[in-house]
């Protein structure tokens, strides 16, 4: 792919793509890469490996603008994110790797089906108040579930937060807004190190993944503050709503062949 032709091509696309994905990352936690991959590939034309890793890239402005806007309102759950985070850190890396030589299909397949009874049992969960105190069980729980988030991140180009939020939500009891801000303290970490990873393996392309970050970084902070003022119910349906869209997206892609063939440019 001629990657100058892509940069040309991004002013009035990136600032679309940047919109939608950092007002979901704001409003719901997660990295936004659920808009950002199709986009790639249907605005850009780009090689979906490509776009995996270009998503990625630029999940991190996006998630670290609606990470500073959750701190500053106390929604975030540090000592739960620092469990997550550690998990997620390796998973990143081990996803990368994966997304060298395993087949997308089966896994795709799992994760469609995991994230659908998520979103029936997000929808059945009780109005919580917060979560209690972490065990060793619980802290071990959580880098398990911050491994298998970080290994998709790497591996689908997304960031994670469709498994975090409710799995804090409905495991751990955590209030839906304080789950999302935690959810966005993992993903920035997490995508830097998938981010150095995929730019090794020369899966990333950092122009369009930064001007598509930048882009983002305002709705992320309407998104945030949205996020703060909504009630738990209408939270959880909300997520389980977008849990849904997710799914139907990643159906499409077992059916849908790259739209592009060339093999990745790197660009510095």
């Amino acid at each position: 792919m001629d990657s100058a032709k892509t940069v040309r091509a991004l002013p009035w696309q990136g600032l679309l793509i940047g919109a939608g994905a950092g007002l979901l990352s704001g409003l719901f936690g997660i990295g936004g890469g659920i808009v950002i991959v199709p986009a790639l590939l249907a605005l850009l034309s780009m090689e979906r490996k490509l776009a995996h890793g270009t998503s990625l890239a630029a999940t991190l402005p996006v998630a670290t603008a609606s990470l500073a806007t959750y701190t500053i309102g106390g929604n975030v759950d540090w000592p739960v994110a620092a469990c997550l985070a550690a998990g997620a850190i390796c998973g990143a890396v081990v996803g990368t790797q994966l997304l060298q030589i395993i087949p997308k299909r089966p896994l795709t397949i799992i994760f469609v089906a995991v994230i659908l009874l998520t979103a029936v049992r997000l929808l059945l969960a009780d109005d919580v108040m917060g979560r209690e105190t972490l065990s060793i069980l619980g802290v071990l729980a959580l880098i398990g579930i911050g491994f298998v988030t970080g290994t998709l991140s790497g591996l689908l180009g997304i960031g994670g937060g469709v498994v975090m939020v409710p799995v804090m939500v409905v495991l751990f009891g955590e209030i839906p807004v304080v789950a999302k801000g935690t959810s966005v303290a993992v993903i920035v970490p997490s995508s830097l190190v998938g981010t150095l990873r995929n730019r090794k393996h020369r899966n990333a392309d950092l122009r369009v993944a930064f001007a598509i970050g930048i882009a983002g970084i305002a709705s992320a902070v309407i998104g945030s503050l949205i996020a703060d003022s909504i009630n738990n119910t209408v939270s959880n349906v909300m997520f389980a709503v977008l849990l849904l869209i997710v799914a139907a997206l990643q159906i499409r892609t077992l059916r849908a062949p790259d739209p592009g063939t060339d093999p990745p440019v790197a660009v510095d």
